[in-house]
């Protein structure tokens, strides 16, 4: 998954900011190096590139790895592991934009009185 926002923000507060090392984001993980490359390529999550090419990542992508961490310990395949997070993050967007139209439409209705 991409980066959420491109908002300028001190990079210590920033979820997206891409902080961490493969190392370091393994070892956070308790999973290895070649799973986060998996993760990668099964498009769950996009590590940014250092100046050197190295994967970095943020602090958001780290919990989308942790989720998949978590199915996959409980025997999910992998693949399935990252559909579920993805089917699970439409799902969230699809309510969001579902509850704002709800509020927009209730604002528009005219106020009957008996």
């Amino acid at each position: 998954m991409p980066p959420r926002s491109t908002r300028s923000v001190d990079p210590l507060d920033d979820d997206d900011y891409p902080a961490y090392t493969m190392g370091r984001a393994a070892e956070m993980l308790g999973a290895s190096p070649a799973f986060l490359r998996s993760l990668g390529e099964h498009r769950l999550i996009t590590p940014l590139r250092s100046e050197g090419g190295h994967r970095r990542y943020s602090r958001y992508q780290l919990r989308i790895a942790a989720r998949a961490r978590e199915l996959v310990d409980q025997g999910t395949p992998i693949e399935a592991a990252c559909r579920i997070i993805i089917l699970e993050d439409q799902l969230e967007e699809a309510q969001r934009i579902n509850e704002q139209l709800r509020g927009r439409r209730s604002q528009q209705q005219p106020e009957t009185t008996a």
